[in-house]
């Protein structure tokens, strides 16, 4: 496997981790808003959290599409 190859791969784990742990912050904070009474600031978050959590799934599916890609 060439350097480049393993570097991607070391980055796309890295943007994974990264918004895996921004969704679940984000909830955190949803649910502390939430218990202090702030609704649409609990709102907010879980929007961030869903939009984390979106751009997760597609960066885990463009992960994919070299692995199917056939060479000519």
């Amino acid at each position: 496997m060439s350097d480049l190859m393993r570097d991607n791969q070391i980055m796309a784990q890295i943007q994974d981790e990264n918004l895996g742990y921004m969704s679940d912050m984000a909830l955190e904070l949803a649910q502390l808003a939430d218990d202090s009474g702030l609704t649409t600031l609990a709102y907010l978050f879980r929007m961030a959290a869903l939009e984390a959590s979106m751009a997760n799934s597609v960066v885990a599916e463009l992960d994919e599409l070299p692995q199917q890609m056939t060479p000519h």
